[in-house]
């Protein structure tokens, strides 16, 4: 079985993450975030560099995976197999992580939220490139 992947809608997938983690983190969520996961205004200018480019990598692989799960079913279905991911998978092992380091639940809300939101979005993105 031959794996289709459209690499443009990959590269727009994971801009996405960009675009929805500024959002996410700055006009929503920044203070409630930053006091439940224990980040400092100063700690975030820190290596700031490496984290952009590091979460662009793994918003690249996020996507390209995605891609190779959605196959060519359309943006329904990827916007739905986003989703799952996103909720059943990411956010309920975050979910796992934040009970065993004892992390409230604003931390789970706001970080597993964003992979929810993330993931359903790049699943539409990956799904509407992908259509054949």
């Amino acid at each position: 079985m031959a794996i289709d992947i459209n690499w443009w809608g990959v590269l727009l997938a994971a801009l996405s993450g960009f675009v929805i983690g500024g959002v996410w983190y700055s006009l929503l969520f920044a203070k409630p975030w930053q006091r439940a996961a224990g980040v400092a205004d100063e700690a975030l200018q820190h290596r700031a560099l490496l984290a952009f480019a590091g979460t662009f990598v793994l918003s690249l692989v996020i996507a390209a995976a995605l891609a190779a799960f959605i196959g060519r079913n359309g943006v329904g279905f990827g916007a739905a197999a986003g989703a799952v991911a996103g909720i059943g998978w990411v956010a309920a092992a975050f979910g796992v992580n934040a009970l065993f380091e004892r992390r409230g639940l604003a931390w789970f809300a706001i970080n597993g939220g964003y992979n929810a939101v993330t993931f359903t979005a790049m699943g539409a993105i990956v799904g509407a490139f992908q259509t054949g």
